[in-house]
């Protein structure tokens, strides 16, 4: 996976999955249908200031609440290249690395970071802000590998020689 910049927006703890996509839009046929409401009960504007390559940055327990997929799908379709919080839900973890969406943890930007600034990741080693380094771990070979496909379902058809 690539070096890659992205304006951030910073968001707090608790971020469940009722925020990220509020349950009366799952009826909306498409993830695409979806994208324009995601974060609405937070912060309504935001699919319209997100552009391809941004970054969120969180606080604790980010993605909690129900093991809905459409979640991690809404942020990727939003064009969000990753998510840094100091934690997250494991459902919601393991949703987003089956859906292509690189999560990052890390227990210090969110304090030192600003919305509108932007910072440097260089997946499995570090996000580089004002200067600054701080390190990040390295994901399994296996769940870059969907990462890089762009998720689990891409990967096995790759896998199965179906792509």
């Amino acid at each position: 996976m690539a070096t890659f910049t992205g304006k951030v927006f910073v968001l707090g703890d608790d971020i469940d999955t009722d925020i990220i996509i509020p349950t009366e839009y799952l009826a909306l046929k498409t993830i695409d249908d979806m994208r324009q409401y995601g974060f609405y009960p937070l912060r309504p504007e935001l699919p319209s200031l997100i552009s391809k390559g941004d970054i969120i940055v969180a606080g604790n327990n980010f993605g909690c609440g129900s093991s809905r997929e459409q979640a991690p799908e809404v942020i990727k379709a939003l064009g969000v290249s990753c998510v840094i919080a100091k934690s997250f839900a494991r459902i919601f973890y393991r949703n987003s690395i089956n859906n292509g969406l690189l999560l990052i943890e890390n227990s210090d930007i969110q304090d030192v970071v600003k919305e509108g600034d932007e910072l440097t990741v260089i997946p499995g080693q570090e996000i580089r802000y004002k200067g600054v380094s701080y390190k990040i771990g390295s994901l399994p070979d296996n769940l870059m590998d969907i990462l890089n496909d762009g998720g689990l379902v891409n990967a096995m058809k790759k896998r199965n020689g179906l792509i």
